[in-house]
This record gives structure tokens, C-alpha cells and sequence, in this order.
């Protein structure tokens, strides 16, 4: 019997209502990195997801743009479907909840809750707007909130303390849709009993499925009588009417979810699967669901419920996660930073921010942080400065002395043995969705490879006569070592991996295959897989967002313009700005040589010195540089940057600083290393 898992895996449903930005990537990003690694693992995956389609918001987006609501989110999804496919996004199947399948799938549910007695009307009183002459839908009601007191709270749920409620109960309600006060008119609605399925939910929360935190919380709702759930909107509205009625329609929520399956059984009919088999609640299979935190409460009661009552399996895992900031804040608009997706597309490589949230995202729920300095200098010193950089440096050697075939023999197997030892912990990583601690061992023993080659020195070794055999040993060790890391971030970075397969000549999409190392096989000319982040591409990201979600942008002035022209005259008119041109002859005497930052560490007592460790491809430089505070040291280990070799030493209280690092800087704002690319070698030359 084989023991390959089944697994059908979504992701929460970006609304059809608007572009996907970064807050939602963060989130779609960890989601592909979970199948493609369950994929990798030999499993039997389907991701399956799509727009959720519904709604008044819809609606009123529709009437303002002069389309129909179908018209409208037909656009959306295309939109959406477009940034998926270049963010490497590998689901199976994107659909609508607007799907004829969907709609089906809604109706089966809806009558077996109906069966079950789990449903029941009521006539209830609810706002309405007296200007719109329409019923306000709980996000279309803003108020105070009447747990807490937090104001501009939504209708059903407050941000600030996570309390959920009827939006009669807020206090000082207005319409969002006109500004007018609204006022209370009746109304029939249909209503899904929760208490009914109280122990079984209960025994649920607990069963293994949710995160710690996240049933420590559901526990508190439990200690008190479920309240049923209005699943009722009146028109007008955009969705499914309720079977029976002329004026009433399923609360987006009801069939948003839904929407996984029918998503899922669109999957089933295209590949000859077993839609009743993947859904009964004894299937062997798996379902997981990955969402943000704010919404737990529909995906861990509401949606269990509605399952339960349908007679259909419950989740074997729902994932919640944090919110994404950016620069330390909420992402803001006037600040540039409420980027999206397609923004970044278009200045950055999509498998830099892949690899960045990877190197962020826990287990738990605990938001993420987009620190674009920090950004720039974790893709550069990790996959740049120690990844890339270890075939970029063995590619070439191989095919100088082995005509691009790799030696026959590893001349470390033990080395490639301990990078092998770690397989297992790295994919339970993996498994557990703890990538931040995958991406930490990983880049260990990325360390441990850049040292390896740094201690046999090919380009050193490849200066003498008789020494070609071992230079292709020493590069065939370092091109295993990249291939069993790029193995397991192919899931991280796929598109980077897939140029690595070229290359390798040799997939990189199953993790076992690192237990054999590649020996006696030819490898294709090596290709650049990554280009350093540079401030000028982040700057554009952020001048781009500011001017993309902003009304308008001021155009510059006459004398904003004038004014320009005259600072850069005065400039460059001034009567001593030539003291600062430093002649060819004098600069040439400047010895400008690459180095490896082999080690980096804080000096105890300087508040500004960072203490470097160069290597420069024969020897060993110790240089104090004043950039304490602008970078991480152990980022910057194993980036290649550029210093001044012919300095004298200088003698400082710390020790004898042996050069110079080069670095720039505007106005005596951060400085930012000079670095090559990632293909120089330490100790080359700069002309």
C-alpha cells in the first residue's frame, strides 16, 4: 500500500474587488511554498482557490464603474490570475464563486443544513440606509465598537479588540455607502444554529487541526452560548439567492468557502478524480487551508459547522498567519508602501520577495515585517553573495578542466555527507511551516560551502601547472553542495531553481534526489540566476505605489523647476569644487582589490565600528568599517564587496586596520558597501 498522502490545499480568497497587493502575497507566498514542498516530498497535491465574487461591495464597485458585476470580476480575475502566474504561483486550479459549480455546491450544502434542522428564520430589525433605500450589510455600518469603545469599528467585528457583534449593538452607527444615519426597519432572515454542533466543534478545535493560539482563543468563544449565524443579505446584492425566496441572498461568507471545494471539483471532472471520495468526512485524504488570522472565526467555526452539517469531512489543518507591515508600520499610501503585487513585478524579481518572506515566516501568527533595507541586504548577502555565488565560481572551472563534466568522485564525501544529515530536519521544517528556520540551516551550510571553496582556493590552484584534476574536484564538491540547497528552496525561489535545472541539466523538483551527489555528468555554460537588489529599484517601488494610489500627483512648478536649475548651477559654479577631482594618474595608484567579507562582528565599545575579516583570495585583511547600525553582521558574511588594499595600516585602539571599504552614501545619510557581481572572485583587481 503506498503511503503517498492525498492533499487538497487553498488559500484564503482574494475579493474580486480590487489588485492584489503585497499583504496578500505574503500569504499566497507561504501557501505555493507548502505544495510545492509537499509535491517535492512525492505527495499527491492539488491547490485549489479563487476570487471570492460576492457582495455588496461588488455590486456598488460595478454601478460606479459602469459595468455589470460579472463584467467586473471576469476583469478581476484575469488581473489576478496575471500577477499569480509571474509570481510563480503553482495552484491547480483559480476559480470564482460566481462558478455555476459553486452555486450547486452551495444549494447541496444549504438543503442538507436545512435537513439536519439547523436552520431557522426570524424577523429581525437591521439598519437601512433611508438615502440608498437599500439594507446595510455589517462592512457598510462603521461606529464605535461596544465591547471596547474603539471607534470607526466595522459592523460585525472590532479590529481593535477582536470582538464580534450585531451591527445594532454599535454605537453611533453610520452608512458607509452615503454617510446617512441609518435606521432600523424589519426584515426576515434565515439563520444556521451553531450551538447545535457546540461538542463536536469543541472536540475539534482541540483535535490537533489548529495552531495552539489559535484553539486557545476559540476556547474563549466556547464559554458562552454559540450565537446562530445570520447567513442573510436582502436585495439588492450581488450573489446566490436562498432557493425559495424573490428578495433574500446567501451571506458572502456561506459561500465564499465553498468556494474551495467547487474550486476542487472543477479539478476532479478535468482530471478523472473522485470528488466523493476526497469529501466524505472518513476520506484518507487531507484538506488545509492557509488564511490570515482575521478571519479565523468563519474558517475554524462557521465553516466546520456548515461541513458538518453537509456530511462532508472537516479541515485536517487550518493555518492562520499575521499581517504584513512595511518599513516598521501599516502599509500606507502616502508612504508608498501599500504596494502591489504588480508594482514589485515590474522593478524586482518575484523569487526575491518569495525568499524574504520565507526567511520571516514562523509557524505561529505573529506579523511579518517587510524592512526594505533589509530586504535588499538578506537577498544580497544570502542568495546573491553566498548561494549564487558558489556555482558561479565552480561553473567555470568545470568547464576549463573538465570540458563542463563534473569529476567522477566528491574529494569531501563526508562534507557532502553532513549537508545530507540534514535533509530530514530541514523538511519537517518545511512540513511545519516553520521556513524562517529551514532558510537559517540552509544558509548555514551555505556558509560551510563558500568556506570549503575559500579554503581550497581554485582560482589559485588553477594558476598551477599539474593541479587541473583537483581544481574539478574542488568544483564539482561546491556545484553538489548548490544543488542540494537549491534543492530544497527550489519550493522558495522556483523560477531561480528552474534556470539552476538548465544548468545542473538536472531537475531540482523531488528532495530526495540530494541523497546521491551528481558525478561524471556534464553541466550546461552557467547563466546569471539573480541580480543584486539595488536602492534605486525599492526607491521606484515606493515612488511608483505613491503615485498609483494617490488621486493625482502635482505637477512640478515654473519655479520649482527654476529652482532646480539654479541649485545645480550653483554647484557646479562653485569657485573650489575642482579641489574635490582627483586626477587619473593619482587614482590609478589606488589599489582596488574584490574581498570576501569572510566574518563580521559587532566591536565591543565602538558604537558605529563593525570589525571585517576580508578575504582577499591569497590572504587575510582585518578592517574596522562605521557601518554598525546599517547592517547585520552576520548578513554580511560571505558578500563580496570592495576595498582599498595599498592603504597603510592604521592602528586603532581596537586593533590595526589593514584598508578600506568602499561605501556610498547621499548627504551623509546611510552609507550602502560597494559590491560586484556575484561571479568576481576575491582578490581580483578593479580597473
Amino acid at each position: 500500500m503506498s503511503d503517498k498522502r492525498r492533499i487538497l490545499v487553498t488559500a484564503a480568497l482574494p475579493y474580486a474587488n480590487g489588485s492584489i497587493h503585497l499583504g496578500h502575497m505574503l500569504e499566497y507566498i507561504q501557501t505555493d511554498i507548502w505544495a510545492r514542498f509537499q509535491r517535492a516530498r512525492g505527495n499527491e497535491v492539488w491547490f485549489a482557490w479563487a476570487d471570492d465574487a460576492h457582495g455588496t461591495p461588488i455590486m456598488l464597485h460595478a454601478e460606479k464603474k459602469g459595468v455589470s458585476p460579472e463584467q467586473l470580476i471576469e476583469d478581476m480575475n484575469a488581473e489576478h490570475q496575471r500577477d499569480f502566474a509571474d509570481f510563480g504561483l503553482s495552484h491547480d486550479n483559480f476559480s470564482s464563486t460566481h462558478s455555476a459549480r459553486n452555486r450547486a455546491l452551495v444549494k447541496r450544502i444549504w438543503a442538507s443544513l436545512t435537513d439536519a434542522g439547523a436552520v431557522s428564520t426570524r424577523t429581525i430589525e437591521q439598519y437601512f440606509d433611508p438615502e440608498r433605500k437599500m439594507f446595510l450589510p455589517d462592512r457598510f455600518i462603521r461606529g464605535n465598537c461596544p465591547k471596547c469603545g474603539a471607534e470607526d469599528q466595522y459592523g460585525d467585528s472590532c479590529e481593535v479588540c477582536g470582538a464580534t457583534y450585531d451591527p445594532t449593538e454599535l454605537v453611533d452607527p453610520r452608512s458607509v455607502v452615503s454617510g446617512a444615519t441609518p435606521v432600523m426597519k424589519q426584515t426576515e432572515h434565515y439563520f444556521v444554529t451553531l450551538e447545535s454542533f457546540r461538542d463536536s466543534l469543541k472536540a475539534w478545535v482541540r483535535s490537533g487541526a489548529l495552531q495552539d493560539e489559535v484553539a486557545n482563543k476559540l476556547e474563549e468563544w466556547f464559554g458562552e452560548a454559540l450565537r446562530d449565524w445570520d447567513v442573510t443579505r436582502d436585495a439588492p446584492y450581488f450573489g446566490f439567492p436562498i432557493p425559495g425566496t424573490t428578495d433574500k441572498y446567501f451571506y458572502v461568507w456561506l459561500d465564499a468557502p465553498v468556494g474551495y471545494l467547487a474550486s476542487f471539483a472543477e479539478i476532479c471532472e478535468r482530471e478523472g478524480l473522485d470528488f466523493e471520495e476526497w469529501i466524505r468526512p472518513d476520506s484518507p485524504t487531507e484538506m488545509h487551508h492557509f488564511i490570515g488570522k482575521d478571519i479565523i472565526y468563519f474558517h475554524c467555526l462557521f465553516w466546520p459547522a456548515m461541513l458538518e452539517g453537509a456530511r462532508m469531512r472537516r479541515p485536517t489543518g487550518v493555518y492562520a498567519h499575521g499581517f504584513l507591515t512595511v518599513n516598521g508600520a501599516k502599509m500606507s499610501k502616502s508612504r508608498g508602501t501599500f504596494i502591489k503585487a504588480r508594482t514589485w513585478l515590474d522593478e524586482l524579481h518575484p523569487d526575491t520577495l518569495r525568499y524574504y518572506f520565507a526567511a520571516k515566516l514562523g509557524s505561529g501568527l505573529a506579523d511579518i515585517d517587510l524592512s526594505l533595507d533589509d530586504f535588499r541586504a538578506r537577498v544580497n548577502a544570502d542568495l546573491v553573495g553566498k548561494l549564487v555565488n558558489i556555482a558561479s565560481r565552480s561553473a567555470g572551472f568545470v568547464h576549463k578542466f573538465g570540458d563542463g563534466k563534473l569529476a567522477a568522485e566528491l574529494p569531501d564525501p563526508a562534507l557532502y555527507q553532513r549537508f545530507v544529515d540534514e535533509h530530514e530536519a530541514i523538511a519537517a521544517d518545511f512540513e511545519n511551516r516553520n521556513y524562517q528556520l529551514a532558510i537559517r540551516r540552509i544558509m548555514a551550510l551555505a556558509d560551510q560551502a563558500n568556506r570549503y571553496i575559500d579554503e581550497h582556493k581554485p582560482w589559485v590552484l588553477a594558476k598551477e601547472e599539474g593541479r587541473e584534476a583537483e581544481v574539478l574536484a574542488v568544483c564539482t564538491q561546491g556545484i553538489n553542495l548548490f544543488r542540494a540547497m537549491m534543492t530544497w528552496l527550489a519550493p522558495v525561489i522556483p523560477q531561480v531553481a528552474a534556470t539552476a535545472a538548465e544548468f545542473l541539466d538536472s531537475p531540482l523538483d523531488h528532495f530526495d534526489s540530494i541523497q546521491s551527489p551528481l558525478l561524471d555528468h556534464r553541466i550546461n555554460k552557467f547563466k546569471p540566476l539573480l541580480k543584486r537588489v539595488e536602492p534605486e529599484q525599492l526607491e521606484r517601488v515606493l515612488q511608483a505605489s505613491r503615485e498609483s494610489l494617490e488621486s493625482r500627483t502635482p505637477a512640478p512648478t515654473k519655479n520649482s523647476k527654476q529652482t532646480e536649475k539654479k541649485t545645480v548651477n550653483d554647484k557646479a559654479s562653485k569657485p573650489d569644487s575642482t579641489s574635490d577631482i582627483i586626477e587619473f594618474p593619482e587614482f590609478a595608484k589606488v589599489d582596488l582589490r574584490i574581498a570576501r567579507i569572510a566574518k563580521a562582528e559587532e566591536v565591543e565599545g565602538a558604537d558605529k565600528l563593525l570589525r571585517l575579516e576580508l578575504d582577499l583570495g591569497g590572504e587575510t585583511r582585518q578592517v574596522f568599517a562605521g557601518i554598525r547600525g546599517h547592517y547585520d553582521p552576520a548578513e554580511l558574511e560571505g558578500r563580496l564587496t570592495v576595498m582599498v588594499a595599498n592603504l597603510a595600516p592604521r592602528k586603532m585602539r581596537f586593533g590595526l586596520s589593514e584598508g578600506m571599504v568602499l561605501a556610498a552614501s547621499e548627504d551623509g545619510g546611510r552609507p550602502y558597501l560597494l559590491s560586484p557581481d556575484s561571479d568576481a572572485t576575491p582578490g581580483m583587481k578593479v580597473k
